[in-house]
């Protein structure tokens, strides 16, 4: 689990180096409105937005209004900061074992979010501990990532290792490092080096299904 710690610092200096203002992977965010997603998400109730549709509207509103008042260096410094700092007491994301399911391909993928949304970029070498780790917590999810695609998802790791996704007549094998998996699974198609193989038309399919 001690994953988990070192990822949040290294996100935390990932948004810290590119500035408030930087672009990312998340549609219409810059860097301190995923600083202020990141706050919401482990301290407010508000969180609750995420999954209850009625309370996404203040949820949203509270994000945009710290993201606001993060506008400028000093401001935005802080609010790192207190990501950096973790989830407090009350929080259910204070306990370890909750801490590493929630958040060791949030951290992840929200690290790649600020890394791939700049022109230079290079994928990162990972602790193959690690890797085992975002591939274990990628196969729990992996049907709820292709829930809506209408052809088989076999994913499948560089050294064999492989995890049907979703079962179809015709599917698609995707193949990458687990970090790349996981990035093209959870919405990062374009940035994320993986490769198909299987039937012109069922690739096609699963590039319109997406």
């Amino acid at each position: 689990m001690h994953f988990v710690p070192a990822s949040r610092e290294v996100l935390a200096e990932v948004l810290l180096a590119a500035g408030p203002t930087a672009p990312t992977l998340c549609a219409g965010w810059q860097t301190r409105h995923l600083a202020a997603h990141l706050i919401i998400r482990e301290q407010s109730l508000l969180a609750a937005g995420l999954v209850i549709k009625p309370l996404a509207h203040r949820m949203e509103a509270e994000l945009d209004r710290r993201a606001d008042v993060a506008g400028n260096r000093d401001a935005y410094a802080s609010l790192v900061n207190e990501f950096l700092r973790g989830a407090p007491r009350f929080s259910p994301l204070s306990n370890p074992r909750v801490d590493h399911s929630a958040n060791l391909s949030e951290f992840f993928i929200h690290t790649e979010d600020v890394r791939r949304a700049s022109d230079r970029w290079v994928p990162r070498a990972l602790d193959a501990k690690y890797e085992d780790l975002l591939w274990e917590d990628l196969v729990r999810r992996a049907a709820h990532y292709y829930r809506g695609v209408d052809v088989g998802i076999i994913l499948v790791r560089p050294d064999g290792q492989r995890h049907v996704a979703r079962k179809a007549s015709t599917s698609v094998a995707i193949t990458g490092r687990p970090g790349e998996l996981l990035l093209h699974a959870s919405g990062r198609r374009e940035e994320a080096l993986v490769t198909f193989e299987g039937a012109a038309e069922a690739i096609a399919l699963l590039s319109v299904s997406l």
